[in-house]
């Protein structure tokens, strides 16, 4: 009987042992039971840097804005006031375009020939007003900014013509907020004895002044995306001009550029560009040299691209942080 309960006994417990040793995980070598203490993360992503931040120009100043949003996305002492040299063109060659028909004469004169620089025209000569606005802004030709702003001075109100067009650059560039401009002459040249430039500006003036133009105007600038055009005068006489941005064909999806030199202003350059469909960007470099204007456009271009690919880290700032510098 003792036996018998004994049997019992032992075959309860070695049961109850087959049991809790059939509830035990099958362990791999080297892995333990024990709860592992987990390290705390100590690591954040680092946050991605603005592209523009390596950027190193060689000129005074630079500003690029996105002209779908008006939101910078560079700037190197964008309020600095310096000369425009022939970026001048762009307000006046503007005027043009909003009070000549494009059918209208236009005469060479005498007096059109006297500023620097030859672009083949002869006195007497006659352009249709549209097409001498487009050989002067690819070829940034002073003669054509002459006689464009005297066959204004003829359709002005008196009020204004009575001064020069000039005034009515100025007037403009008041009504277009651009606080840092003024114009001394129509063509941006240096005034006699190279001790004043012809018009002063800030690049971020010129960028804006780029915007109004592309919204109000957007076929101004449409001779300046190519190499060269070929206008013919009245007479019959063919002119082609060469672009004198040299960078034309490098820059991807032009919308427009202009150039300006001169000894006091330096190299300056202005253009606007496609980073998508219908999705323009001005950049504007002052104070170059008449090389590292072109050099200094191509970078901001080129990190143009790169920031606008980036853009889905929402974290990416959307402006750099250098100093303005201001006169």
């Amino acid at each position: 009987m003792n036996t018998l309960l004994e049997r019992q006994r032992m075959a309860l417990v070695i049961g109850f042992l087959v049991i809790q040793f059939a509830l035990i995980p099958v362990l791999a070598p080297g892995d333990s039971t024990e709860p592992q203490a987990t390290a705390p993360d100590t690591q954040t992503p680092a946050p991605r840097r603005n592209p523009f931040d390596t950027v190193v120009l060689d000129g005074a100043a630079a500003y690029v804005v996105d002209l779908r949003t008006g939101r910078p996305l560079y700037q190197k002492n964008a309020n600095a006031q310096l000369p425009l040299a022939s970026l001048t063109k762009l307000m006046t060659m503007l005027i043009a375009s909003e009070h000549l028909q494009d059918d209208d004469v236009v005469t060479i004169t005498s007096s059109s020939l006297l500023p620097e620089g030859d672009t083949g025209f002869y006195i007497g000569e006659q352009f249709r007003a549209r097409d001498l606005i487009d050989l002067t802004l690819i070829s940034s030709s002073n003669d054509g900014a002459e006689a464009l702003a005297a066959a204004l001075t003829a359709v002005l109100p008196p009020a204004t013509s009575s001064g020069s067009i000039t005034t009515v650059m100025n007037e403009r560039a008041k009504e277009l907020g651009l606080a840092r401009t003024y114009f001394i002459n129509p063509t941006g040249l240096d005034e006699p004895e190279m001790v004043l430039g012809g018009a002063y500006g800030s690049a971020r003036d010129v960028a804006h002044l780029l915007r109004y133009i592309v919204r109000a105007h957007p076929d101004l600038l449409e001779s300046t995306r190519q190499e060269r055009i070929t206008v013919t005068a009245l007479s019959g006489f063919p002119h082609t001009a060469s672009n004198t941005n040299e960078i034309t064909v490098e820059i991807p999806w032009l919308v427009g550029s202009k150039t300006g030199f001169t000894n006091l202003a330096g190299g300056n350059l202005a253009v606007i560009f496609d980073v998508g469909l219908a999705h323009p960007v001005a950049a504007v470099v002052l104070g170059a040299t008449r090389e590292s204007r072109f050099t200094d456009i191509q970078k901001l271009i080129q990190t143009t691209f790169v920031y606008f690919q980036s853009l889905d880290d929402s974290q990416l700032p959307t402006t750099n942080h250098q100093p303005q510098v201001t006169p």
